[in-house]
């Protein structure tokens, strides 16, 4: 690596990838829909053209279609990890900027790298491709983006555990949807294409289900058209002098401003995801907070100082602004301070503790918001979740 490449711990401390490098995603909606094989098709259209590419990391899934695809294409090999007895194979990003291509192919990014790995997840090796100027092409399931987890996990039940954060989706330059009908997924499952038979039965009786699927096409449908009329709008020009434009008071910009308010309830996860989606959707600047009591000028320790400090490192994990503010009435602090950050709606999480002294507490803190906040949105968000759970 020269001297000039910044280091992977330097480039994760930024917090997102440098411009510079080009960065495509190719999205569905469940396993089988043709990512790879559409990012493939790709890389080999690419080499007849005489780009420098690479697969950096490739999964087969025992899938000859796909495996076909990878023919001619240079494949840096992968590092191998032991784990626990188990050797795993594992994407070298040092090798690759060793190589340093021009483009460089990743199959699945939202994947969890074994323990002992520089880095936590393949998401994170990719931001350090781009940040070393490498071009990369990479694919995803819509049930990894982040903020998404909630909503998947009432469509299907199951609980995903790896995820890719919505800000680094968006650091994309292109996302593209590779879509397939139900039926046409369907198909493919009963022939055996995307697993072997045996599992792809087990599979039409969970997540596989059509019902599910439709519902996960939608969702990815929607995503895409969000993150086109994102682009759209962050490629209009200013409207130039003389035109006749709908605008605020000079000086002042009418900007939502949303506010999470961060406890130590298991809810509170949920909320986060939900605030981070809305103000995706708004536009909006997000804040993250939470308040500490003091006690004659010293912070007292509570048990739920563990529990609260987790949702505030998840939340600055998904760039929501976090602070801690130190106050003895929590509505009066919250609301002190989106005064004073012009916050238009505070979001506030329905806590799962069922007890009688947990509820007369949130009825009361909910009716003070209320009332001292009279020219702010208050929202209750409710955790509905299903009977039983499972993870992916």
């Amino acid at each position: 690596m020269s001297s000039s490449t910044p280091t992977s711990a330097e480039i994760l401390r930024e917090g997102q990838p440098k411009r510079g490098a080009h960065f495509r995603v190719f999205l569905g909606y469940a396993p089988g829909v043709g990512k790879t094989f559409r990012m493939l098709e790709e890389a080999q259209q690419l080499k007849r053209q005489g780009k420098d590419i690479v697969i950096g990391y490739f999964e087969p899934h025992g899938r000859k279609d796909t495996i076909a695809k990878t023919a001619g294409l240079e494949m840096i090999p992968t590092r191998i990890i032991n784990y626990r007895g188990v050797d795993f194979r594992e994407m070298d990003t040092d090798a690759i900027i060793r190589r340093h291509p021009a483009i460089c192919v990743v199959d699945e990014l939202a994947h969890t790298n074994v323990p002992g790995s520089e880095r936590a997840k393949r998401w994170e090796d990719v931001q350090v491709l781009l940040d070393a100027g490498i071009d990369v092409i990479t694919n995803m399931n819509i049930q990894h983006l982040e903020s998404l987890n909630d909503h998947i996990f009432n469509i299907t039940g199951v609980r995903v555990r790896e995820t890719v954060p919505d800000w680094f989706v968006k650091c994309a330059d292109e996302v593209v949807m590779v879509d397939a009908t139900t039926g046409a997924l369907l198909n493919r499952l009963k022939r055996g294409d995307i697993y072997a038979l045996e599992k792809a039965q087990q599979a039409m009786e969970n997540f596989f289900k059509e019902s599910t699927l439709a519902a996960l096409r939608e969702l990815a449908l929607r995503q895409t058209a969000h993150e086109v009329d994102c682009r759209d709008i962050a490629e209009t020009p200013e409207p130039s002098e003389g035109l006749s434009t709908l605008s605020s008071p000079p000086g002042k910009e009418i900007r939502d401003r949303i506010l999470i308010y961060v406890t130590a309830d298991p809810s509170t996860a949920m909320l986060i995801r939900r605030g981070r989606r809305m103000a995706d959707y708004l536009g909006a600047d997000c804040f993250a907070v939470s308040v500490s009591s003091h006690r004659g000028g010293r912070r007292s320790v509570t048990p739920d100082l563990e529990g609260i400090q987790k949702h505030m490192n998840f939340a600055r994990n998904l760039h929501i602004e976090s602070r801690t503010l130190e106050g003895g009435d929590p509505a009066e602090t919250i609301v002190d301070f989106a005064h004073r950050n012009l916050v238009t709606q505070i979001l506030v999480g329905r806590p799962k503790k069922q007890g009688l002294l947990s509820r007369l507490f949130f009825a009361d803190l909910v009716f003070r918001l209320v009332r001292k906040a009279k020219d702010i949105r208050v929202i209750i968000v409710a955790d509905r979740r299903r009977q039983h759970q499972a993870s992916a």
